[in-house]
């Protein structure tokens, strides 16, 4: 029942279930079998499938958001700069348009408008659109209330301008609310954004991570079709290699992960089959040793670039840097696209600040490309113990035991 259920959600969201894990599947199915009263999985099956409703249940349950505001601040400073110029080149003659999908809590369309704002823009002057599949999500991006978990990094300024302190947390300001209009939809239907007019700029980030390379394309095609000429598309740092890819260039700015379209480029065509490139495998640490890594290593030959970037991202979780060690992480997968190993320090480096939810996001990620990445099994393995899932914990530990049976380190070079 379990592969039947991977089949239904990949049919409603193009959701490819390696890429978040079958615990978290299988954990959505007990809580909506709970939830309906059914304790047999066959009737559950029989239910969900007959179900709209049901199956938008299911999607919830599912679709669990990550996010926070200003994520990825580099790109809100760059879009404040390239909404500048377009707005000199429209002279008044519209507002700018942005889309922002999918949009969870509204961290990210909500942090769009504080940007805009802060630079002086009227709010009459831009409109953002926001799309979540999810119903539930929505419902909160429109009460428009946060806890402290949405307010990470170091300049929190925002905070004290657009927002009022509560009992139980934070209120966001009508003034940003009403600058975004929230919907639910399915990229998955081809109707959702259809008749809508050109964006000026598009969010999509870290939502293609989770689709098959076909329907990575497809969601691609028709978000482009949606881009007004000169506009700009934003994605996440594992993305950003599928729109080099189609021709699109990347802004110079780092870590910005903005892409535009290239002059004259030639129009993409998808190749008949994928073959993705053999990863780069730096020297890891041992299991057992959380952050540091054993010792320098002293490579027998040059490295090329990619392998030169990982080393430096070694060596700087080695000395202790860990903010430095993330952007270098991120600034690889701008650069050189997904990579099992970049994916397995982010993981390493989120698990040692605390932040174990966008750890296991990653630690999978890294499973998703290389399904028996002994350090990552171990790291995730530790985590679902820590937290209690035990079960999951040692089918994760058995997996270690299958990939590296006499307990010797694989590929440590």
């Amino acid at each position: 029942m379990i592969a039947q259920v991977e089949h239904l959600l990949k049919r409603l969201i193009g959701l490819e279930a390696e890429s978040v894990g079958r615990l978290v599947i299988e954990r959505a199915i007990r809580q909506r079998m709970q939830a309906q009263g059914i304790s047999a999985q066959a009737d559950y099956w029989q239910h969900v499938n007959g179900s709209t409703t049901e199956q938008q249940a299911l999607v919830e349950a599912v679709v669990v958001p990550e996010t926070w505001f200003f994520r990825y601040p580099e790109s809100f400073v760059a879009l404040v700069e390239l909404a500048l110029k377009r707005k000199a080149v429209l002279c008044g003659s519209r507002p700018l348009r942005l889309l922002s999908l999918p949009c969870s809590s509204g961290e990210e369309p909500y942090s769009i408008v504080m940007a805009l704002l802060d630079a002086g823009f009227a709010p009459a002057s831009f409109q953002v659109e926001a799309l979540d599949v999810s119903a539930r999500v929505l419902e909160l991006a429109r009460l428009g209330h946060y806890g402290r978990n949405s307010f990470r990094g170091q300049d929190l300024s925002f905070c004290e301008r657009y927002f009022d302190a509560t009992a139980s947390g934070f209120q966001l300001q009508a003034r940003v609310r009403d600058r975004v209009k929230l919907r639910c939809g399915n990229l998955m239907d081809s109707h959702v954004l259809g008749g809508e007019a050109p964006f000026d700029f598009i969010f999509c980030r870290n939502l293609l991570i989770y689709f098959d390379r076909p329907t990575q394309h497809a969601v691609l095609d028709g978000l482009q079709r949606l881009l007004h000429d000169g506009g700009t598309f934003f994605v996440g740092p594992a993305e950003a290699s599928l729109l080099t890819q189609r021709g699109m260039q990347a802004l110079k700015t780092p870590l910005t992960f903005a892409f535009q379209r290239a002059l004259a480029a030639p129009a993409f065509k998808a190749p008949a089959q994928w073959i993705a490139p053999a990863p780069v495998r730096p020297v890891r640490p041992s299991p057992a040793s959380r952050v540091r890594a054993e010792r320098p290593v002293v490579p027998a030959a040059p490295l090329d670039e990619a392998a030169s970037a990982l080393a430096r991202i070694v060596a700087l979780a080695d000395a202790g840097h860990s903010a430095e060690a993330l952007q270098g992480c991120e600034r690889y997968l701008l650069e050189h696209g997904p990579s099992v190993d970049a994916f397995y320090w982010m993981g390493l480096l989120n698990d040692m600040a605390g932040q174990g939810d966008v750890a296991q996001g990653y630690y999978r990620k890294a499973l998703y490309l290389e399904p028996e990445h002994v350090e990552s099994l171990v790291h995730l393995a530790a985590l679902l113990a820590a937290r209690g899932d035990h079960g999951g914990a040692k089918r994760l530990q058995q997996r270690v035991n299958r990939a590296s049976p006499s307990g010797v380190k694989r590929d440590e070079r």
